[in-house]
């Protein structure tokens, strides 16, 4: 009994300690990390914070406080009471991937279930989003419909709306990360599509204490969690100062895979993505197929033609095609100059044939110029 007291404490004194002026994410790991716990920081940090790198006399001068405590206290009651969880990120509470991120968020509040063994994509864009973004997350789900994985988004309108209700559609599970306390839901015509996420067995999870409003500068906040969640992340559609931006930046700074879908370089929900893209900022997505294959996602070999049932299974090469790709595959490693010579075409007409061969995934070329099949 006395064990459950004690973690049940750990809780009530990370939210205070969380709760003090300038003790934000990262400072409260430093506690943490010297005293062993929230409890123990709580404690002793205001006489013994020299023992501390990096935090001087005026960072805990708000530890201790007890108008925090009360707050702490009643916001475990409030999470009791609407059966919302608490995840504390320094007991390896909080999912792995987003623990490993510099300034990952001390607590968790979160509803359902994040579904931590599974692979998860970060999909976001635009509230603006066109009949295209649309339809390219439409594809997604049903060319991935084989393979197991969460998504992840922020329930905005647009794409991330989309994005929650193909995955329920998909039988995904999905997580949406709220930019406010759960005593609200933004927008509020999400609401319903919130419920039926958590009946679907997918969660809803937030950072912020319930009674914290969705004010503006949350939501830029709340993006470093959807990019840490996730070892990928997929922007859609944004424009060029879009919130998006900032995920991808996010995700950027971790080390994650970024895929963007370009669009016309006059279409403003584009403009984001293509700057994404042109910065090498993120990998252009070319077909739904490469998107999936460099997600890592392993479908079973028989699934690959029913799902694919067009030009990758089917492709029919021209006269000039045949004989160069039939010429590479008996003589792997092949020169330029011995393939020139071997099948009487001249360099010239030879190499824009190869740089077919190798978009349609036939042929790869190595340094030197040689060639092999695929």
């Amino acid at each position: 009994m006395k064990k459950t007291h004690m973690i049940s404490e750990e809780y009530l004194y990370a939210i205070a300690l969380r709760e003090c002026n300038k003790i934000g994410d990262i400072n409260f790991n430093k506690l943490v990390r010297t005293f062993g716990s929230a409890q123990k920081a709580w404690k002793n940090a205001k006489k013994e914070y020299k023992k501390i790198d990096g935090i001087g006399q005026k960072t805990v001068f708000d530890i201790g406080n007890l108008t925090h405590l009360k707050f702490a206290e009643e916001e475990l009651k409030f999470c009791e009471k609407n059966n919302i969880q608490i995840k504390l990120r320094h007991l390896q509470e909080t999912p792995v991937l987003l623990s490993k991120c510099p300034d990952a968020p001390a607590i968790l509040y979160q509803k359902g279930d994040p579904h931590e063994s599974l692979q998860k994509i970060s999909i976001v864009g635009t509230r603006n989003m066109t009949s295209y973004g649309q339809q390219f997350i439409e594809d997604f789900f049903k060319a991935s419909r084989s393979s197991q994985y969460a998504s992840v988004s922020g329930l905005a309108l647009g794409v991330d709306k989309e994005v929650h209700e193909q995955s329920i559609r998909s039988q995904k599970p999905t997580i949406v990360v709220l930019a406010h306390g759960f005593q609200y839901l933004y927008p509020a015509k999400n609401r319903k599509l919130s419920e039926k996420i958590l009946q679907e067995g997918g969660a809803l999870i937030t950072e912020f204490s319930s009674s914290r409003k969705p004010d503006r500068e949350n939501f830029i906040q709340r993006n470093r969690i959807v990019a840490g969640m996730s070892s990928s992340t997929i922007v859609v559609e944004t424009g060029f100062g879009g919130g998006s931006v900032s995920t991808a930046a996010f995700a950027n700074d971790y080390n994650r895979d970024i895929f963007a879908l370009p669009g016309k370089i006059t279409d403003h929900q584009s403009q984001g993505c293509n700057q994404l893209i042109f910065h090498n900022k993120a990998a252009a997505i070319s077909t739904v197929k490469d998107l999936i294959d460099m997600l890592g996602f392993h479908k079973p070999p028989e699934k690959i033609e029913e799902l694919f049932p067009y030009s990758e299974m089917t492709l029919q090469l021209s006269d000039n095609q045949k004989v160069i790709y039939q010429a590479i595959k008996e003589n792997p490693q092949i020169s330029l100059d011995n393939l020139t010579h071997e099948i009487k075409i001249s360099s010239h007409k030879i190499l824009p044939i190869i740089l077919e061969l190798e978009l349609l995934g036939k042929v790869k070329s190595f340094s030197g110029r040689q060639f092999i099949v695929i």
